[in-house]
């Protein structure tokens, strides 16, 4: 392997050390959360970056302990993920009524522009489709 690559992959080991004490810097002082998206991102992605380096150098513990590393930070965002999806609000259709369009011969769909709020969406859907 040329010098010029061995420079390249160490310099973004050091990238990947960096990134994951400024991860760890964060959460010990409470501005990221744990299982916060952020954090997680810089842990997968400085583990990433030190895998390669062990990898390339032959160094099989740490190449270990990094393929570790990164298995639990990708479980943690599909967690993450999954916790996002399932915390998105589900759009249901709505039937709605028929008129007469003002061109000939065209019907479009009675629309109301209202403020829905969570607790009252299911009524205010009702109202809008007529089944009130």
């Amino acid at each position: 392997m040329s010098h010029a690559l061995m420079f390249v992959i160490t310099a973004l080991g050091w990238v990947g050390a960096l990134v994951g004490l400024v991860a760890y810097a964060m959460v010990s002082q409470g501005r990221w959360s744990p299982n916060s998206l952020q954090f997680q991102l810089a842990n997968l992605c400085a583990t990433s970056l030190m895998f390669l380096v062990a990898a390339v150098n032959g160094v099989w513990p740490s190449v270990a302990a990094n393929i570790a590393w990164m298995v639990i930070g990708a479980q943690a965002l599909l967690v993450i993920a999954k916790a996002r999806r399932k915390a998105r609000p589900r759009l249901r259709p709505v039937h709605l009524p028929l008129v007469e369009s003002p061109l000939p011969g065209m019907t479009a769909p009675v629309v109301e522009h209202r403020e829905v709020r969570p607790a009252a969406a299911h009524a205010d859907l009702r109202v809008v489709a007529g089944l009130r």
